[in-house]
């Protein structure tokens, strides 16, 4: 897809990526043009921080023999657990750890800004919380996917270099019009990547890690298909947002998804583009 051109003067628009029959959300007036905004860490109300606390606990609990060991060894990292971080205190541990930090958007940004960040070593962080009756199931990142799905693994060093090379990737996408080919990659690995260690398949993918229900069905279902990490195939494939993947791809190391990241991919844009889309599941 195309990423809007953005003028200084302008309110940022809502984006949607994937297929979904629900329209964002967020206050994008509150965005520059950047699409970043301050985290208004006054405006969580008591019932905001309560749902953080009781996603956090439920899905804490449920991450042994599902997350990776990194993952797990890292998620305390976020510091508290019972209320909303302030990504000012995330900050100061991130930064020192592999110099990424957190910044807040309003919600689902489009390509170029999103790149953009992730190349310098940003990651966007929405800022607002799903309501009560959304508990078990969100289409849109909220703050606790967010932080909980994503931000753990960015003290890694190894994952948190692939990022930013990631982020310098899509730019050059952007370039070359295979947006939508590397967002692909990004969901099929960042965001609903499974990786096997010694003792068995484990999620490190932040839309898994994140979801009472996929981290589950990911990891221990025989329904779904789990494949070995293969570009061209990921990048043919289509994606849902709004249901479980039938589809998963399998990394032995966050060594290999960097090295097999890291080769130029315009080659690859050029074959893929010359063949027919994989439907999800396909």
């Amino acid at each position: 897809m195309k990423s809007p051109v953005v003028a200084a003067d302008v309110a940022p628009e809502p984006v949607v990526y994937g297929q979904s029959d629900r329209p964002p959300r967020g206050d994008y007036s509150r965005a520059t043009a950047d699409y970043t905004c301050p985290q208004n860490y006054a405006a969580y109300t008591p019932a905001d921080h309560e749902t953080y606390r009781k996603l956090y606990e439920r899905q804490a609990a449920l991450l042994p023999g599902l997350a990776c060991d990194e993952f797990i060894r890292d998620l305390p990292l976020l510091g508290v657990k019972d209320r909303i971080p302030r990504f000012e205190e995330v900050n100061e541990r991130l930064h020192k750890a592999t110099g990424w930090e957190i910044v807040a958007v309003p919600g689902l940004i489009p390509e170029v800004p999103f790149f953009s960040l992730l190349a310098a070593r940003k990651f966007p962080v929405t800022d607002w919380i799903r309501k009560p009756e959304e508990f078990d199931y969100i289409v849109e990142p909220d703050v606790f996917h967010d932080l909980f799905g994503h931000v753990p693994l960015l003290f890694n060093p190894i994952f948190a270099d692939h990022m930013q090379e990631y982020g310098k990737g899509g730019l050059k996408a952007h370039r070359l019009d295979a947006c939508e080919l590397l967002s692909r990659l990004y969901w099929y690995t960042i965001e609903f990547g499974l990786i096997r260690q010694s003792d068995g398949l484990r999620a490190y993918g932040a839309g898994i890690l994140s979801s009472g229900g996929e981290l589950q069905h990911s990891v221990r279902s025989p329904e779904p298909q789990r494949l070995p990490l293969d570009i061209e195939r990921v990048m043919r494939t289509r994606y849902k947002i709004d249901s479980y993947q039938q589809t998963y791809f399998v990394i032995d190391s966050f060594q290999e998804l960097f090295d097999k990241t890291a080769p130029d991919f315009t080659p690859i844009y050029q074959r893929v583009k010359s063949l027919p889309e994989l439907a999800a599941g396909a």
